[in-house]
């Protein structure tokens, strides 16, 4: 059994690991905005977004214990700085974003877009992120398929994401309409 297999395994079990944390945020944050009379769209494909996530793990798991590509050693340390950078801009996203940040489209009502953090930039920095770390993942150990594979799934996911956000979005500092 090579090492690199292990190191390999247990990097992507790390990940994981950091998936449960950000979902248990997640869940603490849009149940808090559902209170605060946010609404939720999108949820037809969340889903398909849970599923193309997990088979990226688990597919870069299993295409190197199964096929066993080589490490190449500059390709799979570029693409672990990647991959860490990834995160980083993540959990940046995740921090600036405090307790508005969930994996759900959820929006409350009147609140204003934040604008700062790397929102000051890009406006969907978290989906960066995740373009950058669904294809780089894969290459610390030469996973191509898994790759390649997630990345083409994960742009027409992130298509109708986007869209679906952007919709939401637009009317998030709309102030709430009073009854009268």
């Amino acid at each position: 059994m090579s090492s690199s297999l292990v190191l390999f395994t247990a990097l992507v079990v790390l990940v994981g690991l950091e998936r449960v944390a950000e979902l248990r945020v997640s869940r603490r944050n849009a149940e808090r905005s559902l209170r605060r009379g946010g609404v939720e769209t999108g949820r037809g494909h969340y889903p398909v977004m849970v599923v193309l996530h997990t088979a990226l793990l688990v597919g870069a798991v299993v295409e190197v214990w199964t096929l066993r590509p080589g490490f190449a050693p500059l390709l799979g340390l570029t693409m672990l700085a990647l991959v860490l950078a990834a995160q980083a801009l993540r959990w940046w996203c995740i921090l600036t974003l405090g307790e508005r940040w969930n994996t759900r489209v959820i929006v409350v009502p009147g609140l204003p877009l934040v604008r700062r953090g790397p929102y000051r930039w890009i406006p969907h920095p978290n989906y960066v992120a995740v373009v950058v770390e669904g294809f780089a993942l894969p290459l610390v150990h030469s996973a191509w398929v898994t790759a390649i594979g997630f990345s083409v799934l994960n742009a027409a996911l992130l298509t109708v994401r986007i869209r679906v956000e952007d919709r939401a979005l637009s009317t998030a500092s709309r102030p709430t309409r009073q009854a009268v």
